[in-house]
């Protein structure tokens, strides 16, 4: 049994730090969801790495490019709507890097455009001031 020690506690300690990658993952992704959803682009841009890469109808390479992109596709209060993240799956990539895969959902009244869903995939890398999305695939 006590040969059996060392491996308990590196997969109790593994799991462990597994768990700290997802909470602090959802951790960004919530403080999205708040930014969001009180018009606070440039907060909800915080969760982005300076050389992110957004795949949507187009590639959009850059947190300041990606806020240009934001600003034309939700000029309003409005077209933002209030956001939701559903069905999100968290998963570490070893210390430095996890992925995200989920569901989206803005409610909007009719000026706003109405309601609009789509599913996503992230990619985040840990840094020195945080977790940040390096690839973000929105559909």
């Amino acid at each position: 049994m006590i040969s059996k020690l060392p491996v308990l506690f590196l997969l109790v300690t593994a799991a462990a730090r597994a768990a700290s990658v997802e909470e602090q993952v959802r951790a960004v992704l919530d403080k999205q969801v708040e930014a969001w959803n009180k018009g606070d682009t440039d907060r909800f841009l915080d969760a982005y790495a300076s050389d992110t890469v957004f795949l949507g109808e187009k590639i959009t390479r850059g947190v300041e490019d990606l806020k240009k992109r934001y600003q034309e596709h939700y000029p309003t209060r409005a077209s933002m709507g209030k956001l939701g993240f559903y069905d999100l799956e968290i998963h570490a990539m070893g210390k430095d890097y996890a992925y995200v895969i989920g569901r989206w959902q803005l409610e909007r009244g009719q000026e706003g455009g109405g309601n609009v869903s789509g599913v996503y995939s992230l990619v985040f890398r840990r840094t020195a001031i945080g977790w940040k999305i390096v690839l973000d695939h929105t559909n």
